[in-house]
């Protein structure tokens, strides 16, 4: 699954992708793939990912929707919540890094 920059999760088994070419530090013509919706076009190989920083309130919005999509159960929402909100408030990580990073020391 992978955090837009428009804000979608997206699988890459989704109806959502598109294919495209990319020029990267490798290869002139590199395969990837980009976001039907908005357009974004992914560049894995030189790690030019996009990073989004969100407000508390928009976190937490995508952190429920992240939650919903991961299967986890209605009493673990509330401490993932809290987990993502922690780590907000700790420093300057993205929001995917903030997402998958409480959904690991949950599960742990």
């Amino acid at each position: 699954m992978i955090l837009c920059e428009c804000g979608e999760f997206i699988e890459r088994d989704n109806s959502e992708i598109f294919k495209d070419y990319i020029k990267t530090s490798i290869n002139p013509s590199t395969s990837t793939i980009g976001h039907q919706k908005c357009g974004f076009i992914f560049d894995f190989i030189d790690n030019k990912m996009p990073k989004k920083y969100s407000s508390k309130k928009e976190l937490k919005s995508l952190a429920i929707r992240y939650a919903d999509q991961c299967g986890l159960e209605q009493e673990d929402i509330g401490k993932y919540l809290m987990e993502v909100d922690r780590l907000k408030s700790i420093g300057n990580m993205s929001d995917n890094g903030i997402l998958i990073i409480a959904l690991r020391k949950l599960r742990n």
